[in-house]
């Protein structure tokens, strides 16, 4: 198939492009990228007025496949990821069972390969059955192709465990994506420690649960020369921590996630469940903090968190609500919205955080438009809003705090490998 994108305004940061160009695709790869192209064997695809760009990399998703496929498969999360413009995800392994040995990173990767809407890649437990008690198998779980390792959805609670799992990492060269919170310190709250806790009567979370946590794990990465990433960043204390070892040249990496740079703790007045999270929203200040470190650097990526559940776990009282909201639909139009129209960021600074910088921690060849390159692309629109509407989603989670907002950013076509996989009507 050979497919010829024209007029598109191109925004390509490792290359460099950020100028109106003609796209032409064939096998699979971005044959060639310039103006005026033409080829009467091609599809033609006017995308004129609009944003074209790498596929968007979300580094930390959960597809609850295996055992929690009433909250979401495989495919209805790949169907929300293409609609998304997400061509490539990483799962995390709190499934269930928990993905801990190879016959099931395979099994994940090999069903995203099946569906054929996005890369769907996969973490591996750090801890057997995800308990800290003992290290996973991590060269089977590398050999049949985790990109990491990570016991996100619970913190490894022994500082031992996760200097070993630091340093065994490093003869895979893979990550270790942290989940970084002191369960002691959260202590049974249900959202952020502050005046809205206090307000609406409900158990608050410090944030040094956050904070705590992260300072020891870049600790132990800059012992052990490890590589570590901190997933969901929340607090400006932590972030601090982070951008401290950076300049000491620890190897560490960051993610935030955009309700963290959009929304505050105020989003759960009225016990609004769907504003329910972990880490929890938290104030102005931290918010002001996220996007600080997502402008100098210090935050390299921004991944959703995508956590659908059932209406029926997130309809109780809010302290029994389960924690997560979807993300993977809004993501982009959060993005546009609050970082790029605000000023606080440009277009192609935001591609860098949701396309170059994710490929460039996993170490895969994407995030990119370049010549020879695999041929995943997302197209949008920056300059009309749209109304979100959760009844709309591919995803089988509605829970998303963003229903009725009006963002920019809409996706208008996802391309997987040279394939369009979504298209608005």
């Amino acid at each position: 198939m050979r497919l010829l994108i024209k007029n598109g305004h191109i925004i390509d940061p490792k290359n460099g492009v950020d100028e109106v160009r003609d796209l032409l695709i064939a096998d699979g790869v971005i044959l060639s990228a310039g103006k005026n192209l033409a080829d009467e064997d091609a599809q033609v695809l006017d995308a004129s007025g609009k944003i074209v760009a790498p596929g968007l990399i979300d580094l930390h998703v959960h597809f609850r496949e295996p055992g929690y496929e009433y909250k979401e498969d495989i495919e209805t999360g790949s169907k929300a990821a293409a609609k998304g413009g997400v061509t490539t995800v990483v799962c995390m392994p709190n499934t269930k069972p928990v993905i801990d040995n190879g016959a099931l990173v395979q099994y994940v990767m090999n069903r995203g390969r099946e569906i054929g809407l996005t890369n769907v890649l996969t973490c591996g437990c750090i801890s057997k059955g995800q308990q800290s008690g003992e290290l996973s198998e991590i060269g089977e779980l590398k050999a049949a192709g985790a990109v990491g390792i990570s016991d996100d959805g619970r913190p490894v609670l022994s500082p031992s465990l996760m200097k070993k799992a630091l340093e065994y990492a490093q003869m895979f060269d893979m990550p270790i994506l942290s989940h970084s919170e002191d369960l002691d310190l959260v202590d049974g709250g249900s959202m952020n420690e502050g005046y809205m806790s206090t307000y609406l009567g409900l158990r608050g979370i410090p944030k040094s649960a956050e904070s705590v946590a992260v300072s020891r794990d870049v600790l132990l990465a800059e012992e052990t020369g490890g590589r570590l990433h901190v997933c969901h960043v929340s607090t400006k204390n932590a972030i601090e921590a982070i951008r401290n070892a950076k300049k000491r040249g620890a190897k560490i990496t960051a993610e935030t996630a955009p309700h963290y740079f959009s929304l505050t703790d105020r989003a759960c007045d009225g016990f609004n469940t769907n504003a329910k999270m972990n880490p929890p929203l938290r104030d102005d200040e931290d918010v002001q903090a996220v996007i600080t470190a997502l402008a100098d650097g210090t935050i390299d990526a921004i991944a959703t968190d995508h956590a659908p559940h059932h209406f029926d776990e997130k309809e109780l009282e809010f302290d029994q609500a389960l924690n997560g909201i979807v993300g993977l639909e809004t993501s982009l139009g959060v993005g546009v919205t609050y970082l790029v129209k605000t000023g606080k960021l440009t277009l192609s600074q935001l591609i860098e955080k949701m396309s170059v910088n994710p490929a460039s921690i996993l170490g895969i060849d994407k995030g990119t438009l370049g010549e020879g390159k695999p041929a995943d692309i997302v197209i949008f629109d920056c300059e009309n809003p749209y109304k979100v509407c959760v009844h709309e989603f591919e995803s089988k989670g509605k829970n998303s705090p963003y229903d009725g907002f009006e963002l920019y950013g809409k996706v208008k076509t996802t391309i997987l490998g040279g394939k369009i996989v979504y298209q608005e009507d």
